[in-house]
């Protein structure tokens, strides 16, 4: 897929307890022509993964309040929905595309609009 979303881009859930910096990232998916969901927790993003089932792509921050972390969330949509693509982010340095569950992209904070947008481009 190319950087630029298609009619046939996928749903991306935006997963980010910073208020924000997720409506930063929504504003900037849906600029690119992407339809977005977002979620301000992990357990919250969990709700709506089982509830819709046209989710393409989880956009997750590491840190977050609430019962699991990003990479928790990420490695259990990867078990549970293997066709989900994952993109993951943390502001903390160490992380790279090795450490994500099922072939994840890893974006380090602060991104850039281009960097963000091709993750998710790359994806889904």
């Amino acid at each position: 897929m190319s950087p630029h979303p298609t009619a046939l881009a996928p749903v991306v859930l935006v997963v980010e307890d910073d208020d924000i910096l997720r409506m930063l990232a929504v504003d900037i998916l849906v600029d690119e022509g992407f339809t977005v969901l977002e979620a301000p927790t992990a357990d919250a993003a969990w709700l709506i993964l089982k509830s819709r089932s046209d989710i393409g792509v989880l956009f997750t921050d590491i840190n977050m309040p609430g019962q699991m972390d990003g990479l928790t969330l990420a490695a259990r949509v990867a078990e549970r929905w293997p066709h989900i693509r994952l993109v993951v982010t943390s502001g903390r340095r160490g992380f790279s595309n090795d450490d994500m569950p099922d072939d994840g992209q890893f974006v380090l904070k602060p991104y850039r609009q281009s960097q963000l947008v091709s993750a998710i481009g790359h994806a889904g």
